[in-house]
């Protein structure tokens, strides 16, 4: 196992803060549960929080593609990824099948490119740029396991905004071209994501018309 360990200073507006960012473990469960009750408050069905068994999967599949960060130490975010072989062109999955609905059981240790399960930052944290130095530390992760992407499904919350003069590719193309701000799709391409294609029914979400955005980050150092 690569493990993973970044001391950073990161700002609370003009202010220094020190960050760690690593590998979760099972003594951080409780602490990983209460950020996605933070996180996703009721009406957010409980029963869609992570629970212990699939945050044992995470840490005893993939200990790898498991990353959280803490200030002081608290821990005010995470992130979870599997390794699955991922080629252009192939079929669309939707976030069950592509996690095994965030059990990972379809971890694939042979799998060319990580995909993204899950990134959370506890609401308290989330003017930090916690949520971009998670995403760097997991492309980090890439590069140490020599793969050849990132990968994962976006949701598409603004665009119930426009989805009756709007189709989801034009939508998409617009929020490209800078035209429309997206806040899921927006924050991902500034973390540098491409997008790959359009996912229907990647999601149960009204506000993305179940729509999802499959984006990737290439390995640099791949050809």
């Amino acid at each position: 196992m690569s493990v993973f360990y970044k001391e950073l200073y990161v700002f609370n507006q003009q202010k220094p803060v020190k960050a760690i960012i690593r590998n979760y473990t099972e003594n951080d469960f409780d602490s990983l549960i209460d950020i996605q009750k933070a996180s996703f408050p009721p009406p957010f069905p409980s029963e869609l929080w992570w629970n212990k068994e699939q945050l044992h999967n995470h840490v005893s599949f993939f200990p790898e593609g498991t990353l959280c960060v803490e200030i002081d130490g608290e821990l005010c975010g995470s992130m979870t990824g599997l390794l699955k072989h991922y080629t252009h062109g192939d079929s669309h999955q939707t976030w069950d099948e592509a996690t095994d609905s965030g059990y990972i059981k379809n971890h694939d240790p042979n799998g060319n490119s990580l995909y993204v399960v899950d990134i959370c930052i506890k609401p308290t944290y989330r003017k930090y740029g916690l949520g971009k130095w998670m995403m760097q530390s997991m492309y980090e992760t890439v590069v140490a396991l020599n793969l050849d992407r990132l990968l994962g499904g976006g949701r598409i919350p603004g665009y119930h905004k426009y989805a009756d003069s709007l189709a989801i590719d034009g939508y998409v193309q617009r929020v490209v071209d800078g035209e429309i701000y997206d806040p899921v799709i927006t924050f991902l391409l500034k973390c540098g994501r491409t997008p790959v294609e359009v996912i229907p029914n990647y999601l149960e979400d009204e506000e993305s018309h179940h729509y999802g955005l499959l984006m990737e980050w290439k390995n640099p150092f791949k050809k």
